[in-house]
């Protein structure tokens, strides 16, 4: 009996190795057809608004009061120059079913085949099930979950109702401790202030929404639960040395990267007793390169908070930080004010030398990687 379950084994791990080859030899192949501004265009996950030049903004706030909902051809002529490797969909973008479902459909047929991402959380971060006309459960908050099986049955259920709607990729979980009692901006969004009740429950949530066809984003690393300021305003620090934060923020991380959560999206926030210096997380090739990668062992897409938001846009003019970033490590570059400012400033920096295109290479073969595990998933 022992022998027939050790062949077993063998065949499932070989089974499973000829698949990754498999995939590995297909995703090489997609690269090997792809320009270097469809290259450039993978690495930007962006807000629908940022194809339309009739919008200009100050800040998100005032996006609600353009009611963007649906492609329009100046969106499409900004496609074909600058094809995108995913859109963000937020609450003002999302009207009712029949409206979502045919914005769904418009924006997979852009250039550069966009996968379809959301924040939905749960809580008070949560653009569909906020919305009356979809009739979805809402839940409490995060905090409010006693058990790993409640998170890993309401992320199932979130999970259910994205794919249903057509979403690739949930920004959720978050996967911060919530330590901080005068933190304004995490909270309750937190799991627990309790790193190894964060860690189980991270794990869940991410479990959940495989299960439902979905892919989960462990957000904000290196951890924003331990910090007073908000990033979306300005700047924000921890005082952790590395060693204090791998008791705390990195349990949760590393359970969730552990549950085979293929995305990572960094913090602003500085981390100076780690880094040395004050330049923010989402820059830093220490914090990205030698302890997510390093460290934590992650092999995914690591994708930058939104680049719009004032940790970034008061310290570093948009396009250059999107150069810092790559350069520091980040494949995916997350809502940019300026598209085509950022997507041209990527592009140069290539052309110059700065960035290697063998660089881009790397980011965009995990990208790839990340829409074929998007389609593996799906049901």
């Amino acid at each position: 009996m022992k022998k027939y379950l050790w062949m077993g084994a063998l065949a499932v791990a070989g089974a499973l190795f000829a698949s990754c080859n498999r995939e590995a030899a297909v995703i090489e192949e997609e690269l090997s057809q792809m320009t270097l501004r469809e290259k450039v265009g993978q690495l930007f996950y962006i807000r629908p608004e940022s194809l339309d030049p009739g919008i200009e903004y100050a800040t998100s706030a005032d996006l609600p009061s353009f009611h963007l909902q649906e492609v329009n051809e100046r969106m499409e002529a900004t496609a074909a120059r600058y094809p995108v490797g995913g859109v963000v969909l937020f609450a003002h973008n999302i009207k009712d079913p029949e409206q979502l479902a045919d914005f769904v459909e418009d924006l997979r047929e852009l250039p550069g085949t966009p996968l379809l991402c959301v924040d939905e959380e749960g809580g008070r971060v949560a653009r569909l099930a906020n919305n009356p006309a979809f009739g979805l459960p809402k839940y409490e908050s995060m905090a409010a979950f006693r058990s790993p099986g409640e998170v890993k049955a309401a992320a199932f259920a979130i999970g259910s109702y994205l794919n249903r709607l057509g979403f690739d990729i949930d920004f959720a979980p978050v996967a911060d401790v919530n330590t901080n009692p005068e933190n304004i901006v995490i909270g309750k969004r937190a799991f627990s202030d309790n790193p190894a009740d964060a860690a189980k429950k991270v794990r869940a949530y991410v479990k959940g929404l495989r299960k439902a066809g979905v892919l989960g984003c462990l957000k904000h690393f290196p951890g924003h639960g331990d910090t007073q300021a908000d990033t979306h305003f300005g700047y924000a620090v921890s005082g952790k040395k590395w060693e204090e934060m791998a008791s705390c923020e990195m349990i949760p991380f590393r359970a969730g990267i552990r549950a085979g959560a293929p995305l990572v999206m960094t913090a602003h926030i500085s981390a100076p007793a780690v880094t040395g210096s004050e330049v923010p997380s989402t820059l830093s090739p220490v914090v990205l390169q030698e302890k997510l990668r390093g460290e934590l062992g992650f092999e995914g897409a690591i994708i930058t908070d939104a680049l719009e938001m004032g940790a970034i846009s008061r310290q570093y003019p948009v396009p250059e930080a999107c150069v810092l970033a790559l350069e520091a490590g980040v494949d995916i570059l997350l809502c940019v004010k300026d598209y085509p400012a950022c997507f041209e400033a990527v592009l140069s920096a290539v052309e110059e030398g700065r960035l290697s295109e063998e660089r881009i290479d790397e980011s965009v073969r995990r990208i790839l990687h990340l829409k074929h595990a998007a389609d593996a998933v799906r049901k």
